[in-house]
């Protein structure tokens, strides 16, 4: 190994409700805490990144969905230590009712996508501006 650094992969499944609002959760550790987020982690080795994206919703919300078209992909610098490109899919045949589920999330509520609260990473501020565009024809 030649000591250098490499990128994570985080991955993400957006989850809208009939309205056209997207689920965010309230960080409740780590970075951003007490700010919300589209729930989100990261890759494992080994795993396919829409797999990871439908298990990352199941551990944060309780929600079970399919990871369908890929809605954006940015690279995260918000965190001087490390960089994440991260994927958001756009979340299909959604199964539950959203509870925060592994101690990560403090809330889950769906909002306005043109009108977030407080947002803990930039990249999920793109993600929402471009589905209120996209909803606003």
């Amino acid at each position: 190994m030649n000591g250098k650094r490499r990128p994570t992969v985080g991955v993400a499944i957006v989850v809208r409700d009939a309205e056209g609002r997207v689920l965010l959760g309230k960080r409740a550790v780590g970075w951003g805490a007490g700010e919300w987020c589209i729930p989100c982690g990261s890759l494992e080795w080994g795993e396919d990144v829409r797999a990871a994206a439908a298990r990352e919703l199941l551990e944060e919300t309780g929600l079970r969905a399919r990871a369908g078209e890929v809605v954006a992909v940015h690279s995260n610098f918000h965190d001087p230590e490390r960089l994440t490109v991260g994927i958001w899919f756009a979340g299909e045949d959604v199964e539950g009712e959203p509870v925060p589920a592994d101690g990560e999330l403090s809330e889950i509520r769906y909002f306005d996508p043109a009108s977030p609260p407080p947002l803990a990473f930039p990249t999920d501020a793109l993600v929402l501006t471009q589905i209120a565009r996209e909803r606003a024809g």
